[in-house]
């Protein structure tokens, strides 16, 4: 059939009504969000943000409702997508916006694809990877991958993708979204080491819409965290109170959740793969540590700072 191309889309979406077939990568997912209100009476009230791009540049494209039970788990990072009667609305201001793997990718922000069952009933097509052509022309996922030895060297709220051997995780804790909301966050803490440094990576897990992943991080298995966000105390001693937490578009793995996932083709994670060869289990396995309280970051010495 005829397509079209995000560049197209921005161009003329304001003179159409219906648009041709969209044929797009997805590149950012976010987690699923759940926006129910007691007073509206909406069967399957989600949302879950997929940034997905072609050739011509990425854009936002948001799964609404019913359509997000049905489909949200199918749609990974990587993903080819046919996509057919969809809409096209001006975008939402103030959404997080995940940072591109490459930075010359061109980003439409004015608009973003709007996926309903109805008003019109979008049909999605999941293209297998083997049947994806080069001519299509679309980008492939790029990620910003560092070692634990670069961290340091990063600004407050830099965006980076880690890979690293489990050798601690805390356990689940809860912490309150609004002060006196009764709605919560869950989070644990965990350490990934990858070769590169005495120190291990300090990660703050919030979980993502992935419970079969976050509930099963052990010590001893290969961890991939991407559009993870640099946290430095800029106040006190920077190099000691540096950690990583997960944002809104990030996406954890765990050994057995690996296989097929485009990370696997980037350098630095074949690197840590090496590195692991090299390495004795059970000399690591000593090290490990699991559950207990970890208060992070830590307090100061004596009560008076505190």
């Amino acid at each position: 059939s005829k397509l079209t191309s995000l560049g197209q889309l921005e161009m003329t979406w304001r003179s159409r009504v219906h648009f041709h077939p969209l044929l797009v990568r997805v590149l950012h997912k976010s987690r699923l969000r759940y926006y129910g209100k007691p007073e509206k009476k909406l069967d399957m009230p989600y949302q879950a943000y997929f940034e997905v791009a072609d050739g011509s540049g990425m854009m936002s494209m948001v799964l609404w409702n019913s359509l997000c039970p049905e489909w949200y788990n199918s749609i990974k990072v990587g993903t080819v997508l046919l996509l057919e009667q969809y809409a096209i609305k001006t975008s939402y201001p103030f959404k997080t916006q995940p940072t591109p793997g490459d930075s010359q990718m061109k980003r439409f922000a004015t608009i973003e694809i709007n996926l309903n069952v109805r008003d019109p009933p979008t049909k999605i097509s999941i293209i297998p990877e083997e049947m994806v052509k080069p001519d299509w022309g679309l980008p492939e996922v790029k990620y910003r991958f560092i070692t634990r030895s670069e961290l340091d060297h990063l600004p407050n709220n830099h965006s980076c993708d880690v890979i690293g051997l489990v050798t601690f995780v805390g356990r689940a804790e809860r912490a309150r979204k609004r002060e006196h909301g009764e709605d919560f966050w869950l989070y644990r803490w965990a350490h990934a080491i990858d070769g590169t440094s005495d120190q291990p990576f300090i990660l703050e897990l919030f979980a993502t819409s992935q419970p079969e992943v976050f509930e099963h991080i052990h010590p001893m298995t290969y961890l991939v965290c991407t559009q993870m966000r640099v946290v430095r105390d800029l106040t006190e001693n920077p190099s000691s109170t540096i950690y990583l937490t997960t944002s809104n578009e990030s996406q954890i793995f765990i050994t057995g959740w690996h296989k097929g996932q485009p990370y696997t083709k980037d350098t630095k994670v074949k690197n840590f793969i090496q590195w692991t060869k090299t390495q004795s289990e059970a000399d690591q396995m000593k090290k490990t540590v699991i559950g207990g309280y970890y208060p992070f970051p830590r307090p100061p010495n004596n009560f008076l700072k505190y």
